[in-house]
């Protein structure tokens, strides 16, 4: 299972990166605004500087809603640096370019997906990923992780190369529940990631540990 981080805060990509298990970013519109980056030219060099840290899989997003609205954004995006993954709504238009990018040896993620028949449509199309957002479900009282298990089960049968990337996040249970269903990626905040680490008994161990050493070391 791949770990991406989900956020555009460069200190916390750091802080993942240097952990040894992240695999990659995702970021939006949302999440660059909240760190106070706005403007194409200021979001292409932040995007840029996210790609310096970390090995692959940086997932930018387009703002247009019109196919060649966002090929022109994708191409754009895509010659920023080799890492960039080109995140396209699940609209009409972006199955349409999900298809052109493929076409083109783009890499794409597609985004905003609440069914498994956009699930299908987007890996027929040739998505690389497809970003099932579980969270947001589970807001509206439907099951999220059963998508991502339904997802994972579809493209399974068929052989779809598409991998699937379990988004919004918002727990660890979230994310182990991810991990027994077969998802290929999750994406998350660093609060979910580093929460793997905590056990009482681990703290409480170590803490014995280190009493017992000390003891034998005055």
């Amino acid at each position: 299972m791949k770990f991406f981080i989900d956020t555009a805060n460069l200190s916390e990509i750091r802080e993942a990166h240097e952990m040894g298990v992240l695999d990659g970013v995702t970021t939006n519109p949302s999440l660059m605004a909240k760190e106070g980056i706005t403007g194409a030219e200021n979001i292409r060099n932040h995007y840029k500087a996210i790609c310096d840290i970390v090995e692959n899989n940086v997932s930018a997003e387009v703002i247009a809603t019109d196919f060649e609205g966002m090929m022109k954004e994708g191409r754009e995006l895509a010659k920023i640096d080799d890492k960039i993954v080109v995140k396209v709504p699940m609209i009409k238009e972006g199955v349409k370019a999900l298809k052109a990018f493929n076409a083109e040896g783009i890499r794409t993620n597609c985004t905003l997906v609440f069914n498994a028949g956009q699930a299908i449509l987007a890996a027929k199309a040739g998505a690389n990923y497809v970003s099932p957002f579980l969270g947001r479900l589970d807001d509206v009282s439907t099951d999220g992780v059963a998508l991502i298990e339904q997802i994972v089960n579809i493209y399974d049968n068929y052989n779809f190369s598409t991998e699937v990337l379990a988004a919004s996040i918002r727990h660890v249970m979230h994310l182990i529940q991810c991990a027994e269903v077969g998802a290929d990626v999750a994406t998350c905040p660093l609060a979910v990631i580093t929460g793997l680490l905590k056990h009482p008994l681990t703290d409480i161990g170590l803490e014995k540990f280190l009493s017992d050493y000390h003891k034998g070391n005055k």
